[in-house]
């Protein structure tokens, strides 16, 4: 997870900034006589052994804790009161119309496209910008840092207005300004999930807050510091200077050190945690009125969620099962396959929608070596209905039954309604 090479340096190499000098007394290390040895010195603990307490992680650190209550979800109830109060003064008085929200019934079913490991990338984006907003408006106060300051570090070169820290932006300026970013650098939904968690994390562990004069800064270095630990292929710091053209290369090295020294290095996302943000994130859309687009369930749809699911299943079976050495006789050599493969993974845009493939045929060889032998072939008809046809025979089978068989050649097909 993440990206094995280090991506803060443009390609020419940036000339090292005096870095801004830290009081030793506010990072103590203890040692103990067991951390400190004659041939390796200080022995440095891993930030995975690191002991939290308690109570700091349940109530301070909800990007590190699971069980403690998002900051954004908090800070957005108070407008989220007034709006249902609102809203129900506006409906009482008003006669019943249209409804603006879709329902499932016994006829219709309907879903959305976003789920926990593979959100919406829209949607996704406008919960995780107004999770910001909700911040920056019912912030408890303006502390900061001079690295994150807009007017000491301008992201372009036209004036910052003098009234830039007291005039909170709305939810559409923080939009674009992400949406350009991730549109730019093809960031996906899951790295907007991240960047609300490392933005969290910052405001608890550097004990500040975001408000309109450093927002787009904070904003800015928890997407690079997503970006690059969440996708393989990361965005490098100088194409983000693409993006923003006035911002230089050593201003985005120095704020990638400040803000990784921040965190205390801390950029594990448990799945428990990237959960519970995902789900809170939805509840805040729903409070909102920012559901995700809703689509009745038709044939194709339905049958590409049950290929999913499947897709699923087969995982987490290959995961409980103990591996068991088998006999190297061809005799015993088999090739398993699962009768559905989601080939988006394999693709060069590795990340969105799945590509869903479905087992079309299998041809089968039988025999010692590839010169000689038999074939026979497993086929799926239209019906859904598998076909052993072996020389004249053709026999009712499921291809299910078929992984069992030697050295099998599989055919797939795309899936769709009409096969």
């Amino acid at each position: 997870m993440g990206a094995t090479v280090s991506c803060c340096m443009s390609p020419g190499g940036s000339p090292k900034l005096a870095r801004k000098a830290v009081e030793l007394d506010d990072y103590p290390i203890t040692t103990t006589a067991d951390d400190v040895s004659e041939d390796t010195g200080t022995y440095l603990q891993h930030i995975s052994d690191r002991e939290v307490p308690d109570e700091l992680a349940q109530e301070s650190n909800p990007s590190d804790n699971a069980r403690a209550s998002t900051i954004f979800l908090n800070k957005s109830q108070t407008d989220v009161r007034e709006k249902r109060k609102s809203n129900y003064l506006n409906n009482h008085h008003m006669s019943p119309g249209l409804l603006s929200k879709k329902y499932s019934s016994c006829s219709t079913i309907f879903l959305d496209d976003s789920t926990v490991s593979l959100p919406n990338l829209k949607s996704t984006v406008k919960c995780v910008t107004l999770a910001i907003y909700y911040h920056i408006k019912n912030r408890d106060s303006n502390r900061s840092l001079d690295i994150f300051d807009e007017k000491i570090h301008p992201l372009t070169r036209e004036k910052v207005p003098d009234d830039y820290s007291s005039v909170g932006p709305e939810h559409k300026l923080i939009y674009r300004f992400v949406r350009t970013l991730f549109s730019s650098a093809q960031l996906t939904a899951e790295c907007a999930i991240v960047t609300l968690v490392y933005l969290e994390r910052l405001l608890t562990y550097a004990e500040i807050d975001i408000c309109p004069g450093n927002w787009k800064r904070i904003v800015l270095g928890a997407i690079l510091l997503s970006s690059k630990v969440w996708d393989d292929q990361a965005v490098w710091n100088v194409d983000y200077c693409q993006i923003l053209k006035d911002i230089t290369v050593e201003d985005m090295n120095e704020m990638e050190r400040h803000f990784l020294e921040l965190l205390q290095f801390n950029i594990n996302v448990p799945a428990s945690v990237y959960a519970k943000y995902y789900f809170d994130l939805r509840s805040l859309a729903d409070d909102n009125n920012l559901n995700f687009p809703l689509e009745p369930l038709d044939n194709h749809r339905a049958t590409k969620l049950e290929a999913i699911s499947r897709l699923c299943e087969d995982r987490y079976k290959d995961l409980g099962k103990v591996t068991i050495k088998k006999s190297l006789s061809a005799d015993n050599l088999g090739v398993r396959y699962p009768e559905y493969l989601d080939l988006r993974p394999f693709m060069s845009q590795s990340h969105g929608e799945p590509q869903i493939y479905m087992l079309y045929a299998v041809l089968v060889h039988s025999g010692f070596s590839c010169h000689a032998g038999h074939y026979h072939c497993y086929v799926r008809a239209n019906n859904d209905q598998g076909y052993q046809m072996n020389v004249s025979s053709v026999s009712v089978s499921d291809l299910r039954s078929v992984p069992n068989q030697p050295t099998p050649s599989c055919t797939l097909s795309e899936l769709h309604t009409s096969s």
